[in-house]
């Protein structure tokens, strides 16, 4: 029993996107920059936090069995 899915050696537009495919990728990385930058810049405005609590406790003597 042969599988439906497409291979490499199947796709005829493997080497070469044309058309609507072609499109697609551009949206997809084009979308994938767009949020990568609004992570960007919601990273520098709200990066820092001004509220943090300092934790100062330290690790006396670790248990070992």
């Amino acid at each position: 029993m042969k599988d439906n899915e497409p291979t490499l050696e199947s796709i005829e537009d493997y080497d070469t996107l044309k058309g609507s495919k072609k499109r697609i990728v551009w949206t997809v990385i084009i979308v994938g920059l767009l949020i990568g930058v609004i992570f960007l810049v919601a990273k520098n405005y709200y990066g820092t936090v001004s509220d943090s609590i300092p934790i100062s406790d330290t690790i006396g003597k670790v248990p070992v069995k």
